[in-house]
This record gives C-alpha cells, sequence and structure tokens, in this order.
C-alpha cells in the first residue's frame, strides 16, 4: 500500500522502518526536514509538503504533538486536505463515503487519500470535529493514540485504541499490524482519544507513584536502584517500574519523551473530566505536579524528571 506519515519522531521513526519492512511503499514528511530525510536509506520517500501525499497515498498516518499540528498537516494550506472547505458534503454522516456520494468540489482531482488515521494524542472534542471535516472531503477519520512508549513503537508490540467508524478501523487495522501488538476499536470518533485519557491517568499517577517512592528510599539511605529488582514479582511490579526506576537513579540513559507530554495530556485529563463530571482527586495531584515542574524549566526533561519535581538529586 502506499502510505503517507507525517511526524518521524521518537515513535513515529521505528513504526515508518516497520511500516517499510513489511512491503509498504511510505512517503513522510516532518516539519525538520532532516528528521524525514534519516529514513531514505531505510526506504521512506521524502515529501516536501503533506499536501504532496494526497496525490500519492491511499492512507495518511499522523503522529504529532498537539491537536494544533494535526489541524495544520492536515487543514492547513499546505495540509494533506488543504484549508479550501468542500461546497458538498458527500456520503453518509460520520463516514462521508455513502451509496450515491458525490465528490467535494474543491477535493485535488488527483486526491487518492481515503482515510487518515491520527496517532496523536489530542482531546476527543477535536477529534469529533477534525472527523467531520474530513468526512466533508470523504475522507474516513480513525483517531488511533498507542501506548507502549518508544520501546514498544521499536518492538513492533504496540496497543492501539482506535475510533471512528467500524468499517474504516476495520480497513487499517492490517496496515497499523506492522508495528502494534493489539489494535481495539472502543467505539466511534474521539473514543480512542477517551481510552488513551484513561491510559494516561493511570501511567502519569503510577510514574509519580515510583518517583515518590524512590524518593523516599533514597531519603531512608537505601540504594532506591535496588527497588526494581526488590519488587519485581509482587504486587508492585510493572513495566513502569521496571522501566522508570533506573531512569530515576541512573543519568546516562537516553530521552525516551519529555514531560511536557505527560503535562500535556494531563491537562486534557483534567479538561475530559470537568466536561463529565468525574471526580478524579489523584489526576488532580499529578496535575499540580507536572505544572510545578513546568515552572521549574523542566518541561524538556525526561519523563522520568517526576523526581527532579520532588527535588531528590539522582545519585548516579
Amino acid at each position: 500500500m502506499d502510505i503517507g506519515f507525517c511526524g518521524p519522531g521518537l515513535m513515529g521513526a521505528p513504526m515508518i522502518r516497520h511500516l517499510l519492512r513489511a512491503g509498504h511503499a511510505v512517503h513522510v514528511w516532518n516539519r525538520t526536514r532532516e528528521k524525514a530525510e534519516a529514513l531514505e536509506a531505510d526506504g521512506a520517500r521524502v515529501v516536501a509538503t503533506p499536501r504532496e501525499l494526497a496525490s500519492c497515498a491511499e492512507v495518511v498516518l499522523l503522529c504529532v504533538a498537539d491537536a494544533a499540528a494535526v489541524e495544520a498537516v492536515v487543514f492547513g494550506e499546505q495540509g494533506v486536505l488543504g484549508r479550501e472547505a468542500p461546497e458538498v458534503v458527500v456520503g453518509q454522516a460520520g463516514s462521508g463515503r455513502g451509496e450515491g456520494a458525490v465528490s467535494p468540489v474543491h477535493a485535488p482531482p488527483t486526491r487518492r487519500v481515503l482515510r487518515i488515521v491520527d496517532h496523536s494524542s489530542i482531546p476527543p472534542t477535536a477529534t469529533r470535529t477534525f472527523a467531520e471535516r474530513a468526512a466533508a472531503w470523504g475522507v474516513g477519520w480513525v483517531d488511533a493514540p498507542v501506548s507502549g512508549g518508544v520501546a514498544g513503537a521499536q518492538a513492533g508490540t504496540l496497543a492501539v485504541m482506535a475510533g471512528g467508524e467500524v468499517a474504516d478501523v476495520a480497513a487499517v487495522t492490517p496496515l497499523l499490524g506492522a508495528y502494534a501488538a493489539r489494535v481495539t476499536c472502543m467505539g466511534g470518533s474521539g473514543a480512542g482519544q477517551t481510552t488513551k485519557l484513561c491510559n494516561q491517568a493511570i501511567v502519569t499517577a503510577t510514574v509519580a507513584a515510583i518517583a515518590e517512592a524512590v524518593s523516599l528510599a533514597q531519603r531512608s539511605g537505601i540504594d532506591a536502584a535496588k527497588l526494581a529488582e526488590a519488587l519485581s514479582g509482587g504486587w508492585a511490579d510493572s513495566a513502569l517500574l521496571q522501566t522508570f526506576v533506573p531512569r530515576m537513579t541512573q543519568r546516562d540513559l537516553a530521552p525516551i519523551g519529555a514531560l511536557k507530554t505527560f503535562q500535556k495530556d494531563v491537562e486534557t485529563i483534567a479538561a475530559a473530566a470537568a466536561a463529565t463530571g468525574t471526580p478524579m482527586p489523584v489526576s488532580g495531584t499529578v496535575q499540580q505536579l507536572l505544572r510545578l515542574g513546568a515552572a521549574m524549566g523542566l518541561g524538556e526533561a525526561d519523563l522520568s524528571a517526576f523526581i527532579d519535581v520532588l527535588q531528590t538529586p539522582r545519585t548516579r
């Protein structure tokens, strides 16, 4: 299949390599062109603008920073679908592709894009708006945030939580299988993003708790680096424990993401909780912890910088 991919970052680059190994032709765009060009040796084809993907890709995958980036990449002046809205809404509501559908009068005549799959983590409300706009072009939209981190992307074992029309999710599931161990359809548009918020509520609270435990161990005079081994196999054990104890007790490990990403997600969780009347006192505490980290200038620090927010120096 001819694939377009916007956003070959820490997560996107290994996902693209898996798609190439699976035999797909992958056309790549990134705001920083050098990141896209780094994948040419693997077989990726670099394009100058997202707009170029409209004529060479059947499915466009997104893995960008936030909702503003998604909107710019898809609907901007040089976006995949472009700024100008079609005058004719096609097909059935939600999918934009039904029996007797009429082509949008302003759609590029050479457009091949059938579906857009958004791996970014953005608010569910934004996702639903984007899906409606894409449907006016006759393009299906699948919100498909992932979990598993950089390690999962590299291993091809990501968990994908998807939202959108059932037919659209089913159509892209084999494609996503190149880098995902599991794709779960959670419901209509926005359901994938809501599931990712649930995931992030658990992840951020757990990482914050690990940071507190590491801090307690260090201030009590024991070797906090041994917590991962000591707690292995017990109820406190988890992939997060095994990942973050070393990261919180050492300084020489390559970053796996920025703390500001956690903050973005927790702020979105807070907005969803307010909109639904859901009490989330633990996430509220994590939200304040992350805001404190931002005030301390730690936004660009590794995800493990929870430990630095607690002002416990790393000893190794």
